[in-house]
């Protein structure tokens, strides 16, 4: 998935996986997956996807700051 925000673009094909957490399993309504990537550049960015039932209905990408993924790390 590729997505621009600003100046920024944020690509997990091109990105490294930091961390990778999934709740139930494939094909689960409710199961979804977070993965924490850093880019080439050095940003970090939270890839988020799952079923209908789940907290992340809809693919997405959110932008963090180092501090927050060093923080969201931490915690997952």
């Amino acid at each position: 998935m590729v997505k621009t925000m600003k100046t920024k673009t944020y690509d997990t094909a091109t990105a490294s996986v930091v961390k990778k957490v999934t709740f139930s399993y494939y094909g689960d309504p409710a199961g979804y997956e977070m993965t924490m990537f850093l880019t080439p550049d050095g940003d970090y960015f939270l890839y988020t996807n799952g079923g209908e039932t789940s907290p992340y209905k809809k693919e997405s990408i959110t932008a963090f700051s180092k501090a927050k993924a060093q923080e969201w790390l931490k915690n997952n």
